[in-house]
């Protein structure tokens, strides 16, 4: 990845940290982006001076543009962007608050469309063939429980990743997904908190739960999925753009 310039949202913590951590691992500049800036810097100091830190609201168009223009200027025309930058909250759909709606689709669904289209702005502008991976989920592939407003927004990240890819494949720019399992990060902590509680169980008990549905037999991590978004954004992918790569240790197989 020694001639590629990645970006990355979301990439203080989790997913986004280690795909930052692994671009750079072999070869390429990183911009490491996230609404907590100072978790940025943590990120892109323990790089080095192949990276460089980014404050980036994935809900504000100003932001993003923004942080594209101040990215370009700093390092270099963008040539990967992984859209990652996601949360997530867990209630009883009929218990949904047009709050928790929002929140999940403003940041999962709307962050993914403003980012890619920023991209491909930024792609056509600098002559780029660029690449793009989102952060889907097993739950953008099967309704997850308790989590109806989450699945909404990462079915719709899977939607849009697939009619993009489909618009843009003729300037040799790729658009695809990854859609991890359950991976041991900070966001994962929460949910297991708020589903022992809602389920009336141990949150040691969730979690033997997400393993026994795994057939690989251990929770995921963020370093198993990074691997597949850096796959996905090298040349070793070429001939792929549209899919949704499960990465969730067999849990979903088609």
């Amino acid at each position: 990845m020694t001639d590629q310039v990645a970006m990355i949202t979301g990439a203080a913590n989790g997913i986004g940290r280690a795909t930052a951590l692994e671009f750079a691992r072999r070869g390429a500049r990183v911009v490491v982006t996230d609404i907590d800036l100072d978790a940025a810097r943590n990120v892109a100091q323990q790089i080095g001076e192949a990276a460089c830190a980014l404050h980036l609201d994935v809900t504000s168009e100003d932001s993003i543009a923004a942080a594209f223009e101040e990215a370009v200027a700093t390092v270099g025309p963008i040539t990967v962007v992984h859209a990652n930058a996601g949360v997530s909250s867990m209630k009883p759909a009929t218990e949904l608050t047009q709050a928790d709606w929002d929140f999940n689709m403003n940041i999962n669904a709307k962050g993914v469309y403003l980012t890619n289209v920023a991209a491909i702005r930024q792609f056509r502008k600098d002559g780029i063939k660029g690449a793009i991976v989102n952060t889907a989920s097993l739950a953008a592939k099967i309704g997850a429980p308790l989590l109806a407003h989450y699945s909404a927004s990462k079915f719709a990240v899977v939607g849009w990743t697939q009619a993009l890819a489909r618009e843009v494949a003729a300037e040799g720019i790729r658009v695809n997904a990854v859609c991890p399992g359950f991976v041991k990060t900070p966001m994962q902590q929460r949910e297991v908190a708020w589903e022992a509680e809602l389920r009336g169980m141990t949150p040691e008990e969730v979690l033997q739960s997400y393993i026994a549905q795994t057939p690989l037999g251990r929770l995921e991590t963020p370093e198993d999925v990074a691997g597949v978004v850096i796959f996905l954004a090298s040349d070793d992918a070429r001939f792929m753009t549209g899919q949704a790569i499960n990465v969730t240790g067999g849990v979903y197989m088609t």
